[in-house]
């Protein structure tokens, strides 16, 4: 199971990590955002939607008490509150955020390919250094 871990020190770089995976992603693709209340989970959504071209940063909020928000044409996303807790749905080749708290500022991403179809399942490979230096088709991108 392979996985990469990041941290990001600020809600700009928590935005521009999920920006750079948004990016990377295929037309269809599951991305479980798992963690605490106040992890970065919402935050880390408004990079990833910013990425695919489906809404800007700001009209992203947390589908806490609507369970679901969609934004976008084409590609349509779908941010659904609590996906980690319907493991039954989730497609063989998904990818799980696991955002956790270091401090007040700093966050831990660890990002992991699972299930059954995971052997050769895409997980970001940043080069030495972190995500920062990372552009997509740059000096790893995906494999």
């Amino acid at each position: 199971m392979s996985a990469r871990v990041e941290r990001t020190n600020s809600e700009d770089e928590t935005i521009a990590l999920g920006e750079e995976i948004g990016r990377s992603l295929g037309r269809r693709a599951v991305v479980l955002l798992i963690g605490e209340l106040g992890a970065g989970k919402t935050t880390i959504a408004k990079g990833i939607i910013k990425g695919l071209g489906a809404a800007a940063p700001d009209d992203v909020a947390s589908p806490t008490f609507t369970l679901i928000h969609e934004f976008g044409d084409d590609p349509k996303v779908y941010h659904i509150e609590w996906g980690e807790r319907f493991p039954a749905l989730w497609p063989p080749d998904h990818i799980e955020l696991h955002l956790s708290w270091v401090d007040e500022t700093v966050r831990e991403v660890r990002v992991q390919g699972l299930g059954a179809g995971a052997r050769g399942r895409r997980v970001p490979r940043w080069p030495r250094g972190g995500w920062r230096g990372w552009r997509r088709g740059g000096a790893s991108g995906w494999r």
